[in-house]
């Protein structure tokens, strides 16, 4: 009888430390910049490569909190996944879409970075990708 109720706190410890630890694990709201995603694009093609686009509002020039807040943003094995950071008070496109431009010409000048992971997995960050 008393191992049995050992047995049943120990699970209990055990779950509880689980479901802790599941939802203290970091993500897009600890970083600091104040982050806001503006526009996504997601290609519907679950059976090849998914191409992801992101348009991101963000406080400052925070270039490694941009960076983290890249990787934590969805990949797909063999897709590509692009974020577009712009500053919060400039001009933002409302709609992005999959090609060679993501967004209207009208905006490059305002995106300060470019974060990219490709099909093989390798990250590329571009500060001011458009100059």
């Amino acid at each position: 009888m008393k191992l049995k109720h050992i047995l049943i706190a120990l699970s209990v410890v055990l779950v509880g430390w689980f479901i802790y630890d599941t939802m203290s694990l970091p993500s897009v709201d600890d970083l600091e910049g104040n982050f806001k995603e503006v526009a996504m694009y997601r290609n519907e093609n679950n059976t090849g490569p998914v191409v992801r686009i992101y348009a991101v509002t963000v406080d400052d020039t925070l270039w490694e909190q941009m960076q983290t807040y890249g990787d934590y943003m969805p990949h797909t094995k063999y897709g590509n996944t692009k974020v577009y950071f712009f500053l919060k008070d400039r001009p933002v496109p409302t709609e992005v879409y999959p090609g060679d431009t993501n967004f209207e010409a009208r905006y490059q000048e305002f995106a300060v970075a470019r974060y990219e992971k490709d099909a093989m997995s390798q990250v590329s960050f571009v500060r001011y990708p458009f100059e």
